[in-house]
């Protein structure tokens, strides 16, 4: 089969590779449908992240179920399926608590920019559609692999609530994707931080009743402004460095919440500052799972449409472009089409 292989950072190739078969009674494979390029696979791109020998990349996937293992019952060959990034069992007491990334038997799902992939644990990781999606539906679907249900997560973690002002920080397919979730949650005031016209547009599409342009000290005091001087109730960061996180802690009310889903990259949070903020700080990576039922009907009842974050199509050979167009700011997010 084709598969995208990172050789360095910048250095992204499709190879033939061998195709992936069923190795514990838990697995399955699918065959790709749709896969895409993440903002966090652009870390390893730009060498933030090592890259000491060539390795498959990519986490985020929907397809058929092609096999399943003996000891899968959830999930059956022609389903259409989507999964999350890390593979779960949903029944640990960790998954039963909403965490499926903790999951006791987690296990990272990697590989995916691919025309197969091995999924384990299936039972626990895949949910099938109700029916095979149209083919306008992809996008929407692939979405909920990672940044709608990670957008999803920063809301929930910030604890939006009806009624209550919510800051995205970060104007990437997260953050956009944070901007629905606000919306669905009943934030009446969602503020996105943008300096890129095109996302500020599909933010207001989406849900955002005002946008900031300023960064730094300049985005928080513009944020007090917009709120009384007091900061808003849920902020979302969405970036993962030291400046999105200063911005998103100092952009919150005493008593709000931080809901933090961009992998830090160098970010230290002082302790005593927090202490005397009475600001809540949840995060970490999302835990799509738990997520991906209610999404799906979302989708499927037309009340979101996350795929409109894909603002590239290429097939599978051009991969190496969606990423260059990621990385110089061209797209905001990849489509791939095996």
């Amino acid at each position: 089969m084709r598969a995208t292989i990172i050789h360095a950072p910048g250095d992204i190739r499709v190879e033939n590779a061998p195709e992936p078969k069923i190795v514990a009674p838990t697995d399955a494979v699918i065959r790709t449908a749709a896969a895409c390029v993440c903002g966090s696979d652009l870390w390893s791109y730009r060498g933030v992240l090592p890259v000491t020998e060539p390795q498959p990349i990519g986490h985020e996937y929907v397809g058929i179920v092609e096999e399943v293992g003996s000891d899968v019952t959830s999930v059956e060959p022609g389903q259409f399926v989507i999964g999350s990034f890390v593979a779960s069992d949903n029944t640990c007491p960790i998954c039963q608590a909403g965490y499926h990334t903790s999951c006791r038997h987690a296990q990272w799902v990697t590989g995916c920019q691919a025309e197969y992939v091995r999924v384990p644990l299936a039972d626990g990781t895949l949910v099938a559609t109700p029916e095979q999606p149209t083919e306008e539906l992809i996008p929407d679907l692939l979405a909920l692999s990672d940044v709608m249900g990670t957008g999803w997560y920063a809301a929930r973690a910030a604890e939006v609530k009806p009624g209550s002002t919510a800051v995205v920080v970060g104007d990437g397919a997260v953050g956009l994707s944070g901007v629905i979730a606000a919306k669905e949650l009943g934030a009446a005031r969602i503020i996105t931080m943008s300096r890129h016209e095109s996302r500020q547009k599909l933010a207001l599409e989406f849900g955002a009743t005002d946008i900031v342009t300023e960064r730094g000290e300049e985005g928080i005091a513009r944020v007090k402004e917009l709120t009384n001087g007091i900061g808003a109730d849920s902020v979302l960061e969405c970036v993962g460095t030291q400046q999105s996180m200063q911005q998103a802690l100092q952009s919150t009310r005493p008593g709000g919440n931080v809901g933090f889903v961009g992998m830090p990259h160098d970010v230290q949070i002082d302790g005593l500052q927090l202490f005397f903020s009475h600001v809540g700080l949840r995060g970490g990576p999302a835990p799509v799972r738990a997520y991906l039922p209610d999404l799906i009907d979302r989708v499927f009842s037309g009340r979101i449409n996350p795929g409109k974050v894909f603002d590239l199509t290429l097939p599978l050979d051009e991969v190496a472009e969606g990423y260059k167009a990621m990385d110089e700011r061209r797209a905001i997010k990849t489509l791939l089409r095996p």
